[in-house]
C-alpha cells in the first residue's frame, strides 16, 4: 500500500483545521473532497476515512506519538505516521518520516490498548461520567461500539416511492442495500457510496438518516389530518419523516431557534414533496403560548450531549466539555416544561435525545412528571437504544399521554 503525497498533504491540512482551529470534521472533510477534481472515488475515500480515523483515535495516536496540544504541523505528521504504521503502510522516504520509530509504535499500541481511556480514545471526564451513569461493563461495550464506523442508512420517502422501488433503482446504479425488518422505512448500504450524487436523491426519493433516528417519528403515533408540532426541528430530518407518515394531510409546524436551519428544512421539504410543513422561528415565549393546548402530537427532540452518536461525530468527543453536560440538562428540563404545554388534552408527547446517559433521558422524564406541568401527563413507555445492542446510534425516546 502506497501513500500519495497530495492526498496525505490534504489530510494533514484538514487535521490542522480540526484540531487547532476548532472547525467541524464533516465540514472540513466536505471542503477537502472538493480540492482536486481529478481524484477518483478511491482517493476521496482515503482522504475522508483517514481524517475521520485520526480524529476518532486522537488521544491514542497523540499518546503513542508523544505529542501534546496545541499540535504544531510536526506533531500532526507524527500522529499521521502512527496511523500509517498501525494500518500497515510502508512509510515513503519523505523527510516527515525520517525519525519514525516503527517498532516502538507497535509496542506502545499494545501497551496502551490495555487501558480503556486510551484504547477507546476518550477524555478522562467523559470516561468517568459514562462509567458512573451506565456502569463499567455496559459503558465499555458502548464505547467500543461508538468507535466503529457508522453505516450509511437511507430513509425512503414514502411520499414519492416505496422501499422496494428505491432498492431496485439503487441496484441499477450498483448500490446494493439490505432491508432491515424492524425499520420499515430503512435501507442499509452494504458498501459506502456517495448517494448524494444520485438522481434518486436529487428527486427526493430518500434522505440519509440513521435507523435509530427513524424510530422517533413512528413512536409519535402520527395520523394523516392531525396537527403536529416538532419543537426542535433543526434542519428537519425527523420533520420530513413525520410529513411522510402524515401523507401530506394535516398541519405540521416545525419550530427552531435558528432561522438558518429552517431555511435548510424548506429546501429539503421542497425536494421531498412535503407540502404540509410550516416552519416557525421561536422568537420567544409568545411563539409557544400561541400554540398552548393546540397540538395532537408534540415532538421534543431535545438538545443533548450527543453521546449516542459519537461514531457519526467523532470530533464531538474533543469539543464537549463537562460544564456543557450540566447546562444541557437544565435546558432539557426547561424545554420539557415549556413545550409540553403545546399538547392538547388527550394528545401525546414524545421526548427524545441522541444520548445514552440516564441523566439526560429517563431521569429527566421522572423529574418532569413530578412538576406542576408534568402532573397533566401519564407515562406510557420508553425505549433505550444502545449502539452496542442495535449496531446503530444510541437513542432514547419516551411517550407520554396528556390526560383528557
Amino acid at each position: 500500500m502506497r501513500l500519495h503525497r497530495n492526498l496525505v498533504f490534504t489530510t494533514i491540512d484538514s487535521l490542522m483545521a480540526i484540531f487547532n482551529e476548532g472547525q467541524y470534521a464533516d465540514k472540513v472533510v466536505a471542503f477537502a473532497l472538493k480540492k482536486d477534481k481529478r481524484w477518483g472515488s478511491h482517493d476521496r475515500k482515503f482522504v475522508a476515512e483517514t481524517i475521520y480515523e485520526i480524529v476518532r483515535w486522537k488521544r491514542l495516536y497523540a499518546e503513542i506519538a508523544e505529542v501534546k496540544e496545541p499540535y504544531d504541523r510536526d506533531n500532526i505528521w507524527r500522529m499521521f505516521a502512527v496511523w500509517a504504521v498501525l494500518r500497515g503502510y510502508t512509510l515513503p522516504d519523505w523527510k516527515y518520516f525520517e525519525t519514525t520509530p516503527v517498532r516502538k509504535i507497535k509496542g506502545r499500541f499494545d501497551e496502551l490498548s490495555k487501558i480503556r481511556k486510551f484504547r477507546e480514545s476518550i477524555p478522562d471526564w467523559m470516561d468517568e461520567l459514562g462509567t458512573k451513569e451506565l456502569g463499567e461493563e455496559l459503558w465499555t461495550k458502548e464505547l467500543h461500539a461508538q468507535n466503529e464506523q457508522a453505516k450509511v442508512i437511507l430513509r425512503v420517502n414514502t411520499l414519492k416511492t416505496t422501499r422496494e422501488k428505491l432498492r431496485a433503482i439503487l441496484m441499477d446504479l450498483d448500490i446494493d442495500t439490505e432491508l432491515p425488518n424492524e425499520y420499515p422505512d430503512a435501507l442499509i448500504l452494504k458498501e459506502r457510496a456517495n448517494v448524494f450524487l444520485t438522481d434518486a436523491f436529487k428527486e427526493g426519493l430518500f434522505e440519509v438518516q440513521d435507523a435509530s433516528s427513524q424510530l422517533v417519528a413512528r413512536f409519535l403515533d402520527v395520523k394523516p389530518g392531525m396537527r403536529i408540532v416538532d419543537t426542535c426541528a433543526g434542519a428537519g430530518g425527523k420533520t420530513l419523516h413525520i410529513a411522510s407518515l402524515m401523507e401530506n394531510k394535516g398541519q405540521l409546524i416545525a419550530m427552531d431557534l435558528y432561522e438558518s436551519k429552517l431555511k435548510q428544512l424548506k429546501l429539503r421539504a421542497k425536494r421531498n414533496g412535503a407540502f404540509n410543513i410550516e416552519p416557525r422561528v421561536i422568537e420567544g415565549t409568545k411563539t409557544i403560548k400561541k400554540l398552548h393546548e393546540k397540538a395532537d402530537r408534540v415532538l421534543i427532540d431535545a438538545p443533548c450531549s450527543g453521546l449516542g452518536v459519537l461514531k457519526r461525530n467523532p470530533d464531538s468527543k474533543w469539543k464537549l466539555q463537562p460544564e456543557f453536560i450540566d447546562n444541557i440538562r437544565k435546558v432539557q428540563a426547561e424545554v420539557l416544561e415549556s413545550y409540553s404545554k403545546i399538547v392538547k388534552p388527550g394528545g401525546k408527547l414524545v421526548y427524545a435525545t441522541c444520548s445514552v446517559l440516564p441523566s439526560e433521558n429517563q431521569e429527566q422524564i421522572e423529574k418532569f412528571l413530578k412538576t406542576e406541568s408534568g402532573k397533566n401527563f401519564t407515562f406510557v413507555k420508553d425505549v433505550k437504544v444502545l449502539a452496542s445492542e442495535s449496531g446503530f446510534d444510541g437513542f432514547y425516546m419516551a411517550l407520554l399521554d396528556r390526560k383528557p
